[in-house]
């Protein structure tokens, strides 16, 4: 059976979040990669006598999804930090998809800023729909619940406490959505952009 491995990213020093903050975020990450491998087994094992585990079957298969989401979730939000910050060009593809959408690149900024400050906890997500050409802005509840199925996922911001707990208060959400801003290195986006258009 395919086991899931961590993946080990390459960021730097980043403005506005420690090392501590990224050292505790990148180990619950490793919980979920842990999560994914031991549900599977579990599912497996149970598999031997699936009528009498049917019910533990069901309910390990609903949390795969958590703990898969949470996972890739979290290689989204880390991969945008990747090679250190790389501001936005606006002459590109997905800048103009972006402008043409909200009227302008910076509206566009805003709008995920404020999706970002959504109560409770979840996601803010840039995603793309190739068949329609169109990006969405969206809230990812926990990590499965909202997701727009099939759309590749271009940015993802982390809004549970866990991502920003040690350097800000929760009533500071929006210092921590500035600083992953100030660290993002857009070309990711922008390539993930490309391969999806």
């Amino acid at each position: 059976m395919h086991s899931y491995t961590e993946q080990k990213f390459d960021i730097p020093d980043l403005m506005g979040l420690s090392a501590k903050q990224l050292e505790e975020h990148l180990k619950l990450y490793a919980g979920y990669v842990k999560h994914v491998n031991l549900i599977r087994e579990k599912i497996h094992e149970l598999e031997a006598d699936k009528e009498k585990n049917a019910y533990l079957i069901s309910e390990l298969r609903r949390r795969f999804s958590f703990e898969f989401n949470g996972m890739r979730m979290h290689e989204y939000y880390f991969e945008g930090f990747e090679g250190g910050f790389a501001e936005a060009e606006h002459d590109t593809a997905l800048a103009s998809s972006l402008a043409l959408k909200h009227g302008s690149f910076e509206n566009w900024v805003e709008h995920f800023k404020t999706v970002g400050m959504t109560r409770g906890i979840g996601w803010a997500v840039l995603y793309v729909d190739p068949k329609a050409r169109q990006p969405h802005t969206v809230w990812v509840g926990d990590h499965e619940l909202g997701t727009l199925a099939g759309l590749p996922i271009l940015l993802a911001l982390d809004m549970w406490e866990h991502a920003y707990m040690i350097d800000y208060a929760p009533s500071e959400k929006k210092n921590y959505i500035e600083a992953f801003f100030s660290n993002l290195n857009w070309g990711v986006v922008e390539k993930r952009f490309g391969k999806n258009k």
